[in-house]
């Protein structure tokens, strides 16, 4: 039984780095493949992404695998978090092989970041390359399979979703064929993740949580506090004066072969799973940006199932390749569901952000 994450993708691994304190609320998480690589591509719909390598995972390029992506606060400066990331893997002998020695090798990380600059109340408090090498360290040290730290860690450190705290949620499915599908979400959005009528996260609706709805006493009490929030934030960090500026970034992984452009597709699918948690979604404020990976362990069709007519090989491919992307969707769905229920409040001189369990926890 697998930890409901994106290391039930065997071989996939999470390291976490973060700062709080003097000034610093941020921090890096960097998404490791397994030794040799893995198939990977993006799909970028928010109108103010802050990237890097992400014209190498077009399908129509030559760098085949990607060792690690890289999830970053720290808006565009965050990004030199990926340097750190490329020198621990060159010393590992990771990388796109350029000469005849193993050594010689160009380590290919694709990167995304978030903004949350100014958060911690210092500006120039954002990741650099020793964050990125310390995240790399810690996703290489961690067990297979092993639970991946969620909330108010690593990327997710400084993440804000409206006026509530954002941060980092994993989930993963196991579908009928076996094969595994996950996603690890770093929730920062302009949007809300709440629904304005019922207070449910719009991640799990219909049915919302568990428990059910919650009441309208609870809900109005929360809005209230959410105003209240937002009014103290503006005060301490003149938000009024800026437009807001956010991005939610995530990587969907799974098991199964696919090709890049296939991977590509994957990205794109999981963006219905980012649209259906926060609303609106893809805004100009936002850099919403989905990398997928595909470790290429299992065969989309088993020999067992497999039809030898070429003709009727192509739908059956097709299903196949259906069920994975409709799992991308639903699972990084859940995964931003996840992120925002385990992130916890914050109060501090860049803002004051509630978390949905504490707004919606009744006294």
């Amino acid at each position: 039984m697998g930890v409901d994450g994106i290391t039930d993708v065997a071989g996939v691994r999470v390291g976490h780095a973060s700062r709080v304190g003097d000034g610093w609320l941020t921090g890096t998480t960097v998404v490791l493949a397994p030794e040799g690589g893995a198939v990977a591509s993006v799909d970028v719909r928010g109108g103010g992404p802050g990237t890097r390598e992400t014209d190498a995972l077009d399908p129509r390029n030559i760098v085949p695998r990607v060792e690690a992506v890289v999830l970053t606060g720290g808006s565009a400066y965050g990004l030199a978090a990926a340097s750190g990331v490329m020198a621990w893997l060159e010393e590992q002998g990771r990388g796109f092989r350029v000469g005849p020695d193993p050594a010689q090798v160009v380590p290919v990380v694709p990167a995304a970041a978030l903004f949350d600059l100014g958060r911690g109340g210092d500006f120039r408090a954002r990741p650099d390359a020793a964050m990125g090498r310390e995240a790399a360290a810690a996703a290489a040290a961690s067990a297979s399979g092993a639970p991946v730290a969620a909330g108010n860690v690593g990327a997710g450190t400084g993440a804000v979703c409206g006026a509530m705290k954002g941060g980092v949620g994993t989930a993963s499915t196991v579908l009928p064929s076996g094969t595994t599908v996950a996603a690890l979400a770093v929730v920062n959005a302009a949007g809300s993740g709440v629904d304005p009528t019922t207070g449910a996260l719009y991640a799990e609706l219909p049915g919302a949580a568990a428990g059910g709805l919650p009441g309208p006493e609870v809900h109005a009490a929360a809005l209230r506090r959410l105003v209240a929030a937002r009014e103290e934030t503006a005060r301490r960090f003149a938000a009024s004066a800026r437009p807001p500026l956010n991005t939610t970034l995530a990587v969907v992984a799974t098991d199964a072969v696919l090709g890049k452009a296939q991977a590509q597709k994957l990205a794109g699918s999981a963006h219905d799973g980012l649209a259906r948690a926060v609303r609106p979604a893809h805004l100009l404020s936002d850099g919403d940006t989905v990398f997928a990976l595909a470790t290429g362990a299992r065969p989309l069709l088993s020999p067992d199932t497999a039809t030898p007519d070429p003709a009727f090989a192509v739908h059956q491919e097709a299903g196949a390749l259906n069920e994975v992307f409709a799992a991308g969707a639903d699972t990084l769905t859940r995964a931003m569901a996840k992120a925002l229920r385990t992130a916890e409040s914050i109060d501090g001189p860049g803002g004051t952000f509630p978390s949905y369990t504490d707004l919606y926890t009744p006294a």
